[in-house]
């Protein structure tokens, strides 16, 4: 889905948002990528344009540094973000496809990475996508 807004996170790996901004989790570059600081919960927030009904998110992390224990909160209109799914991320470099059931139509979307597989708690991402229907 492309109609969302260039999403948030939680931080920046030593604030260098030119060499490890979230942008890259965008640019199809599989050089680049968003790289959080550490500490825990990292998150992404995407905000998009009109409600969507997400059906699958797609992620790609660095080995060693995916999120463990994953959470997807979900909020329609301007209401606040709710806990909707937990998903569990293998500890590689691989895309990974996270099926959405059932899932409402959503104004924003939240993926929270309470823990990750390093020590420091950092998660480094090179894609994300969101697919999905229009509502």
């Amino acid at each position: 889905m492309d109609h969302f807004l260039l999403p948030k996170v939680s931080s920046v790996l030593n604030r260098d948002v030119k060499q490890f901004g979230k942008k890259f989790m965008f640019d199809g570059d599989e050089e680049t990528c968003w790289n959080s600081d550490q500490g825990s919960p990292q998150w992404i927030l995407v905000e998009f344009s009109e409600e969507v009904c997400p059906q699958e998110i797609q992620l790609q992390f660095q080995g060693g540094f995916v999120g463990k224990d994953c959470r997807l909160e979900v909020s329609s209109g301007g209401g606040e973000l709710a806990r909707f799914m937990d998903f569990y991320p293998e500890d590689v470099n691989s895309l990974q496809r996270f099926t959405v059931k059932e899932a409402p139509s959503v104004k924003r979307l939240r993926i929270v990475f309470p823990s990750s597989t390093d020590f420091f708690g950092r998660v480094t991402v090179y894609k994300l996508e969101i697919m999905g229907t229009s509502i």
